[in-house]
């Protein structure tokens, strides 16, 4: 695959920056694609392009502010809290968010000749989002190749690993310092490790927890 171009969705977060590692060991010719879709942490964006930036592949925005038009959840709506109750989709679910991304990505790839995209979504460490399952993914992926008549390849690198694995990956590729400290991962637009409060720090902070004692406990190589 490495002479073959790809496109990553990418946020600037901890998933989707080692996803972009990810890709660049996979592929000669690599470009990011990021959404503003009116999103309370769009610091992330910044982020994003100065991280592209540095990686020195390319870096393109697509308004999707149509989203916060017609969903109102806390990713959208700074008014609604963050919050996860049980047998319930979490508050920060934004509905048809990763169908859309992909589609447009999918656009953007045939645009530019990119076969490949990769998307840093997982059904391991999620909030019961939907559109984080690997049963959505291989469906939209028939549904993308039928409707553009094209072949392109959904990759989801993460899919099958829990945060801690996810650190473990960023750190195979010497990239670990990197994504702990360039990163927006926090619902609440603060770098690095976060506000430490919202879902997506905890979970972010207890897998760099889970994977930092394991390697100094000798159980990852």
């Amino acid at each position: 695959m490495k002479n073959e171009k790809a496109v990553v969705v990418f946020s600037g977060g901890q998933d989707s920056t080692t996803c972009l590692f990810w890709a660049l060991s996979k592929f000669k010719e690599v470009t990011t694609i990021t959404f503003d879709y009116g999103q309370r942490h769009a610091v992330e964006i910044e982020h994003a392009q100065k991280i592209a930036e540095e990686l020195n592949v390319p870096f393109k925005v697509l308004d999707m502010q149509l989203i916060n038009q017609l969903s109102a959840n806390a990713l959208t709506r700074n008014e609604i809290p963050i919050n996860e109750e049980e047998g319930e989709l979490p508050s920060t679910f934004v509905p048809g968010r990763n169908h859309l991304f992909l589609s447009f990505a999918a656009v953007y790839a045939q645009t530019i000749g990119a076969q490949h995209i990769i998307t840093g979504v997982s059904e391991t460490d999620f909030s019961g989002y939907p559109d984080c399952r690997d049963t959505f993914i291989k469906s939209l992926n028939v549904t993308l190749n039928l409707a553009m008549d094209a072949q392109f390849v959904l990759h989801t690198p993460l899919m099958w690993r829990d945060k801690k694995q996810v650190w473990e990956l960023a750190d195979r590729f010497g990239a670990l310092e990197f994504v702990q400290e360039k990163t927006v991962t926090c619902y609440n637009g603060v770098p690095s490790s976060g506000c430490g409060e919202c879902p997506a720090c905890q979970l972010r902070n207890d897998g760099l927890e889970a994977y930092l004692a394991a390697k100094s406990g000798g159980a990852v190589k």
